[in-house]
């Protein structure tokens, strides 16, 4: 008893060192206290000594999971093709997009009529080349849409939009089928190649998107550089315009202005499919529409004004080639014009021009007396594409 009263009145009077008191005579409170020092130690020790960090604890876990996360990102990453990041910066990641899928689109285009001379074994009617390459437009878009899980006649508030662009463009297209038919190859090409001029009038009207001097004269540039182009075959064939049936007195007019109403619809389309593609956020639903009005009226047109040619292998192979490229083309003109002005975006068309000059001069058709007048036609264009990428999407893109 005795050797529990210093410790009774130390506690006492200090309460507070009533666990570090102890009498060192005690062999009983020794061994206690020896007891409590230890286990008191083995359970304050992991949380007051900093030098020695246990084995497993919620720290060390978190830390041995975020390493294999790391691993997976940067396999993933490594996994990627180049082509699939060069498509997908060209899609979205470049503040130049608009400009470099329109130029793309322009690429496509030209490389269709590469195909369409070099591999072409069998004449088939416009109307049911039409009708194959709406179908497999049609097709593609569809399975597209529904891949990335889009609704596929797209949102409420843009589906008048959508129905405008499809049938204006078919419109255009009917129209431009006549024409072709009953003008001249070269001026239907010229005729056509108004299609970017008439775009950059209607969308003042149509969007009120404002037209500058500089977009003005780039056009103007560009379409001076088409009719040097065609100049010479176009003076050619307005002299043995006599001599064709199909174009004396007043059916050459109803051609002229076909192919000019052909031109002034599809600037009018190039207005609606920007506007559609931007309402409903999915450019491709602007090509599923088209495809949804072009192929049961490029059927019926097919049935009622041509006869019906079963293509051979060669041939069939050739126009579902021609399909896929046209869906591509299509798909990059109307992202596009979601993305950059109708004006600038429209000018950038105009190298399909220089880039089928380039290959006609490369393959030798070309006749040594319009070389120079290709030439100086090609560096016009090219100046003006130069100069709207150098004043590009930096200003102006929306």
């Amino acid at each position: 008893m005795a050797s529990s009263s210093p410790e009774t009145r130390i506690a006492d009077d200090h309460l507070a060192l009533e666990l570090t008191v102890r009498d060192l005579d005690s062999p009983v409170l020794d061994a206690a206290a020896s007891t409590t020092t230890v286990s008191s130690s083995d359970e304050i020790i992991p949380l007051l000594n900093q030098n020695q960090r246990p084995r497993i604890n919620i720290f060390s876990a978190s830390y041995t999971r975020r390493k294999p996360r790391e691993q997976v990102i940067k396999v993933t990453e490594s996994e990627i093709s180049p082509v699939t990041q060069f498509a997908s910066w060209v899609w979205s990641g470049s503040r130049y997009s608009g400009l470099l899928c329109m130029a793309f689109s322009s690429v496509l285009y030209l490389i269709m009529e590469i195909v369409s001379d070099t591999f072409s074994v069998q004449p088939i009617p416009l109307f049911e080349t039409a009708f194959m390459r709406c179908t497999i437009i049609l097709i593609l878009s569809y399975f597209w849409l529904r891949r990335t899980g889009q609704p596929v006649f797209g949102p409420v508030h843009a589906r008048k939009l959508l129905v405008s662009r499809a049938l204006v463009g078919y419109l255009s297209l009917f129209s431009f089928i006549f024409s072709i038919q009953m003008l001249p190859l070269s001026q239907a090409i010229v005729l056509s190649f108004l299609n970017p001029v008439m775009a950059s009038i209607a969308v003042r009207v149509v969007l009120h998107e404002k037209l500058k001097i500089s977009d003005i004269g780039g056009l103007a540039c560009s379409f001076f550089g088409v009719l040097f182009i065609f100049g010479p075959a176009l003076s050619v064939q307005v002299g043995s315009e006599g001599r064709n049936e199909n174009l004396k007195g007043n059916h050459h007019i109803y051609a002229f202005l076909l192919g000019l109403f052909s031109s002034i619809t599809g600037g009018i389309t190039y207005c609606l499919i920007k506007a559609a593609a931007k309402a409903s956020e999915q450019p491709v639903l602007t090509v599923l529409s088209f495809g949804l009005v072009a192929c049961p009226a490029a059927a019926i047109c097919m049935l009622s004004f041509e006869n019906f040619v079963l293509p051979a292998f060669e041939t069939l192979i050739s126009m579902i080639i021609l399909g896929l490229l046209a869906f591509c083309a299509e798909v990059l003109l109307a992202r596009g014009l979601q993305l950059e002005r109708i004006s600038k975006a429209a000018n950038i068309l105009y190298i399909e021009v220089v880039l089928s000059q380039l290959w006609i001069v490369s393959t030798g058709k070309a006749q040594s007396s319009s070389l120079f007048s290709r030439l100086l036609g090609c560096l016009l264009i090219l100046v003006s594409v130069s100069y709207t990428v150098y004043l590009g999407p930096a200003k102006d893109n929306e």
